[in-house]
Order: structure tokens, then C-alpha cells, then sequence
């Protein structure tokens, strides 16, 4: 926990990412101790991020999601958490609204190229590098069939198993930011920051939360500058970003995780990184995705088309910004923009 008076800083680990978290207390607060009400919200925010995990991890052999994806291509129905059901609602919605640029069933695609996590069988694979054959992205929806138990929802079993990890860490955000900001006091304001993804809650600093975008083409680290720096007054952020993960497959190809689901292989689109901020970091997370997917020659048009405050970086290593993201930027690289 960090000393600097009026914030408190927190840090671990959780679905695989440095987890942390910054509390803003208000300026006369109320009679619990401060330092108790951080306290409570790092828990709340721990609490639901294992939450998610055990619920939506494909990386865990006794998560919901894993117990789902051994059942993928068996057809009937199987009964899921909220969790899960959110989580499914939400893919099969992107999967729409993207044009099936965001799908959650390239999980094959995945684990062919070496990125293992549980094992779950399920449908065969789609033949290496070739388009599924089913009429586009309707046919592997998750389809909602009817509430179970309270808390629970019938569900159709998907056509293939799913990859949870994106959309699992914006749900979790998102649901941890609101679990964290009840346990404090009015006035009180965070910003959760998970491996980059970002989400805030409550009241912001002073001219909002200073967000920096990194430049992916530079080494990282103390002293390394970004290419722009923006202000976050609500809402969050999510990346999408080839310059973490990225790994030589078995095949010895030198890959990432950002899977097209046209070509079932890794996206190759003239960008690096794609940030977008907005009011809900599951819905970050589909557009950041959806636009690096879309490539460096239509990121701009469709980000400014859809309103999408959305900083982008191409292979080249210029940076380039809609006019939301601009307006929100406080300091830019100017030398670097394309």
C-alpha cells in the first residue's frame, strides 16, 4: 500500500496479469478509517477477479468454462452461472455487431499455433489455416434458451469450445470496479489497472486519471516515454497489442494471440496495438480487438464512423488517433504521428 497521502496503491496477480489498484480517498471522510475502507475495496476487487477466474478461465481444468467447452459440439443444453451466461451473451453479441471479427471460437486456432491451457477435446479442428465451413458466425453462436435456478440460465452447448480470456478480463473489470467502489465512501474514486486494461470508478482526480499509451516499437520500462498521454474521467480502456504475446509455434512460425477468425491463423494487418476507451471495459476489449482485426487501412474511418476514442500504432511505428482520442489526448509524440 502506498503512502502518498489521499491514494492508496495495491498490487498482485490475477488471471495471469499484475493486478493493482489505486483508491482515491474523499477529501473529509466519513468516520470508518480510511485506510480500512481501501482495505475492503482491494478485497472486493480480489474477490471478484477469482471469481471470474474460476468461472471463465480456459487455462484451469475445474473452471465453468472448461466444463463447457468438453461438452462443445454435443448439441442440447447445459445449465451456467451468470457468469458464464454473461459472458456468453456478450461473445454472441460482438460476433454481430463485429461482423465476426470478435469470436471467441478460435480456441483450436489457438491451441495449434502452442498457446495450451486445459485440455478439452470437443468438435474437430478446422483444417489448419482454412475459414470454417458453417454460414459465418451465427452458426457457433451461444444462444440463451431459458433461466434455470436463481442465478443460473439454460443455455445451448456451443458448436465449438471458446476462448474466455479477452472478454474475461473486461467482465472482470468491470465487475470488480463496481464491487470495489461500494466499499467506499461517497466522494471516494479507483482505477483498476490489469495488465494495461484499465477500468475506473467513482470520482476522479483532478483533470481525470493520466493514462499513457506505450510504444510498443521501444523497450519498456522506468524512464520510457509514451506516445501520447490522455485523460480518463469514467470509464476504462483495453489493448490489443502483438508486442507481449507472441511466441514461436510448434511449427516454428513466430506468432501471436490475436487470431483472425476468417483465416484462423495470426492476424497480420499492419498494426501493432490498438487502445480504445469507453464506458465499459468488455466493450473496450471487443472494439479494440474488432478494430486491429479490421487493419491499419480502415482503423480510422470505422473508429471515427462509430465515435470510438481509439489510439492505434502500425507496424511502421506511427501512431494514429480519431478525433475523440485526440481531443482526450493532454500530450502527444507529435514527431511520431502518422
Amino acid at each position: 500500500m502506498d503512502a502518498q497521502p489521499g491514494l492508496a496503491t495495491f498490487s498482485g496477480r490475477a488471471l495471469g496479469s499484475v493486478l493493482r489498484l489505486f483508491v482515491r480517498q474523499p477529501a473529509a471522510p466519513d468516520t470508518i478509517e480510511p485506510g480500512a475502507r481501501a482495505e475492503a475495496a482491494w478485497a472486493a476487487a480480489q474477490g471478484e477477479f477469482a471469481a471470474v477466474d474460476a468461472a471463465l478461465s480456459r487455462f484451469r481444468d475445474d473452471s465453468e468454462l472448461t466444463a463447457l467447452n468438453r461438452r462443445a459440439g454435443a448439441g442440447g443444453v447445459a445449465l451456467v452461472s451468470w457468469r458464464l451466461r454473461t459472458m456468453l451473451a456478450t461473445v454472441d453479441r460482438a460476433a454481430r455487431i463485429t461482423d465476426g471479427r470478435f469470436d471467441a471460437s478460435v480456441l483450436d486456432a489457438l491451441e495449434q499455433i502452442g498457446e495450451r491451457g486445459a485440455a478439452v477435446g470437443g468438435a474437430p479442428s478446422e483444417a489448419a489455416g482454412a475459414a470454417p465451413t458453417r454460414d459465418g458466425p451465427a452458426a457457433d453462436r451461444v444462444l440463451l434458451v431459458a433461466p434455470g435456478t436463481p442465478g443460473s440460465s439454460l443455455v445451448a452447448i456451443p458448436a465449438r469450445p471458446l476462448d474466455g480470456g479477452g472478454i474475461g478480463k473486461g467482465l472482470a473489470l468491470r465487475w470488480a470496479a463496481a464491487a470495489a467502489i461500494a466499499a467506499l465512501p461517497a466522494g471516494a474514486g479507483l482505477l483498476i489497472d490489469a495488465g494495461g486494461d484499465i477500468s475506473s470508478a467513482g470520482a476522479p482526480p483532478s483533470g481525470g486519471w493520466r493514462i499513457g499509451v506505450d510504444d510498443p516499437v521501444s523497450p519498456a520500462g522506468p524512464g520510457s516515454t509514451p506516445l501520447a498521454v490522455y485523460a480518463l474521467d469514467a470509464g476504462g480502456v483495453s489493448t490489443s497489442s502483438v508486442a507481449v504475446r507472441h511466441w514461436t509455434a510448434p511449427d516454428g512460425r513466430l506468432v501471436h494471440h490475436l487470431v483472425d477468425p476468417r483465416t484462423r491463423q495470426p492476424a497480420r494487418t499492419g498494426l501493432i496495438a490498438v487502445s480504445v476507451a469507453g464506458p465499459d471495459p468488455a466493450w473496450n476489449e471487443v472494439w479494440s480487438k474488432a478494430l486491429f482485426l479490421g487493419g491499419s487501412e480502415a482503423i480510422g474511418e470505422e473508429g471515427r464512423r462509430r465515435g470510438l476514442s481509439v489510439w492505434w500504432v502500425t507496424d511502421r511505428g506511427r501512431l494514429g488517433m480519431t478525433p475523440e482520442a485526440r481531443a482526450r489526448s493532454v500530450w502527444v509524440a507529435e514527431e511520431r504521428v502518422e
